[in-house]
């Protein structure tokens, strides 16, 4: 569904990505873990259109988009929940959801009442969101911010979802609240990419993971083999 092929990115003369190759099967979740500045969100930046490639190629669901606007690559079926959440904060909760659906909604008249149904399957999933539909997203908290987030992407019924740094910032029972969403979204099919810094916890829902390392993959391999890894456990799971 998704293939990175010898990506090359940075900003500016600062080359950050230099040769990262991945994939993600339909239907799995893949992780990627890594340091701090190894690359993993400039890798989601580049696969989404928010940052130009230098070189290489980005193959969703059959179509290279590498070099296509972000707003391009969307309406093709990927949704990125940036690091940072990048929530609108004076906007309501429920217009941030419905600017995740945009592509796809009339633009004029009816557009909440065709969205209906996806905005309840993500008051389902965060029955808070669904006590602060009119609630300014700015004033929400973190982990409300971070739900909105994840629930914006889902609007847009994507065909892969990338997942940037979602346990950021939050207390550990809002992580885990995040993470028992993760898990629902990979039971229901949903094609996930992944990055967190929580190494153990990528693992434990991941079905593929792979390791970054100054801009490329160093290590990749089933979560079973990757915490069998001395590499690994060293560097992440210690």
């Amino acid at each position: 569904m998704l293939q990175v092929e010898d990506l090359h990115a940075g900003y500016g003369a600062s080359e950050v990505l230099t040769g990262t190759t991945l994939s993600v099967k339909k239907g799995t979740l893949v992780a990627l873990i890594g340091a701090n500045g190894a690359g993993k969100t400039t890798t989601m930046r580049a696969i989404s259109g928010g940052l130009k490639p230098g070189r290489g190629r980005v193959v969703l669901d059959g179509q290279e988009v590498q070099g296509l606007d972000a707003s391009r690559i969307a309406r093709l079926g990927l949704a990125h929940a940036p690091e940072g959440r990048k929530v609108f904060g004076p906007l309501s909760v429920e217009d941030n959801l419905l600017l995740g659906a945009y592509s796809r909604l009339p633009r004029f008249f009816g557009y909440r009442t065709k969205a209906r149904g996806d905005l309840d399957r993500v008051y389902d999933l965060f029955p808070r969101l669904r006590d602060r539909t009119r609630q300014a997203a700015g004033t929400l908290s973190g982990g409300e911010q971070q739900m909105l987030a994840i629930g914006r992407a889902l609007m847009a019924r994507p065909k892969v979802m990338l997942l940037d740094e979602p346990s950021m910032g939050l207390a550990p029972v809002i992580v885990q609240e995040v993470f028992r969403t993760i898990r629902r979204l990979k039971e229901e099919g949903i094609t996930l990419l992944l990055v967190e810094q929580f190494a153990k916890s990528a693992l434990e829902v991941a079905d593929y993971a792979y390791v970054m390392e100054r801009g490329r993959i160093a290590v990749e391999g089933t979560p079973d083999e990757l915490s069998r890894n001395e590499r690994v456990i060293a560097a992440y799971l210690g």
